[in-house]
Order: C-alpha cells, then structure tokens, then sequence
C-alpha cells in the first residue's frame, strides 16, 4: 500500500498576515460603530466584534470583521444622489460625475434628465427610483448596460424602455423603479446625434 503524501496547505496571503497597528484596529472600531448606528449590526453584534478588532493582530483578523459591511466611502456607502426637476428642471451628465449605488429623481414641473454616458461606474447594480411626476424623467445609459424595468409602475405616463438586454461584462445594471406619473419615466441609449458627440468627444480616464 503507497502512502500518499499530505497535500502542501496553501500558502498565507501575506498581506493578511501582516500585523495591524493601533490605527488599524480603531479604524475597524470606526466603521463597526458607523455600522451599528446605521441599523446593519445590532448591538450584541457590535460589541462581539469591537473585541475581538481591539484583540485582533493581523490585517486577516481585522478583515473577517467587516468583510459584511460596505466599504469607508464607497458608492455603495455614500446617500442617495436625489434630482428634483422643481419649476426650471435638473440633470446630471453628460460630464463625469460619482455614481452612488442610488439615485432618486422627481420630475416635478422641469423633468429631470440623468444621463450615464460619460461615467466610470464600478458598482454591480445601480438602484434608480424615478417619478415621473408632471414634465417626466428621462435616463441615458450607454451601449452595453442594460436595465430591469420590472419593479417599475408605468403610471399614466407610462415607462418606455429603449435599452437593448444584451450586457457587457463589467457594467451595472440599472434596476428602476418608481412610478411614470403624468408625464412618464424613459430609459434608453443614446441617439445618433448623441452618439456622434460621443465619438468626436469620447470620455477622458
């Protein structure tokens, strides 16, 4: 009978393995409280992990602790992006601008107008509430996004969506929901006249 050897472990990451300093653990100490102060750990939670991040040594043992919880000043930690089209209307793009994990748009008199087009977004999902309200809402994403509209009440205005499904790896996906109102909710890609200002302007890294 051949005895087999044992399988080698794997090796540490060793940036885990690097040991954490007091900055380290107060930093974790931070965001745990942040956490429980916005409802996503409760208070027995917080206190478990406040001690084992102050008794913690390496980067490893800090991690577990909040490998759950957003990331410090991520799109996905920042507050809703909110537009509201009020008497004279708003918008934001075609430029770059910081795409948050939400946006919430109020047509109101003006319509709003969120154009993605320019942007360099890393987020899986971008949650967009939009309310047609009485002038509409209308969305730009570019080619290669695509949009669930599933979870959107069209409203008297309706919801139109131009967006084609076919993805591109590595882009979000837009879930709308909200209600199309009076004037109605439109999502879509650019147009050709948009398109071509695209390509004679193409978005700077």
């Amino acid at each position: 009978m051949t005895v087999q050897p044992p399988e080698p472990s794997p090796r540490p990451d060793p940036s885990g393995e690097l040991r954490a300093s007091h900055d380290d653990r107060e930093a974790v100490v931070e965001q745990l409280r942040d956490a429980a102060a916005e409802g996503r750990i409760d208070l027995d939670e917080l206190d478990s992990r406040l001690e084992q991040a102050l008794t913690s040594k390496t980067h490893a043992e800090l991690a577990v602790l909040t490998a759950d919880l957003p990331r410090l000043n991520s799109p996905e930690s920042r507050p809703p992006l909110v537009l509201k089209g009020g008497m004279f209307g708003a918008s934001r793009g075609p430029g770059r601008w910081e795409v948050p994990g939400h946006v919430i748009a109020h047509g109101g008199v003006g319509g709003v107008r969120i154009d993605f087009t320019r942007v360099d977004c890393r987020l899986t999902e971008v949650a967009v509430e939009a309310y047609g309200e009485t002038s509409g809402v209308t969305i730009v994403v570019p080619d290669g996004w695509a949009a669930d509209t599933s979870g959107m009440d069209p409203g008297v205005g309706g919801l139109t969506d131009k967006t084609t499904p076919d993805r591109l790896p590595g882009t979000p996906l837009i879930r709308l929901t909200g209600s199309g109102g009076m004037a109605g909710v439109v999502i879509r890609h650019p147009k050709r006249r948009e398109r071509r200002k695209l390509h004679s302007n193409p978005p700077q890294g």
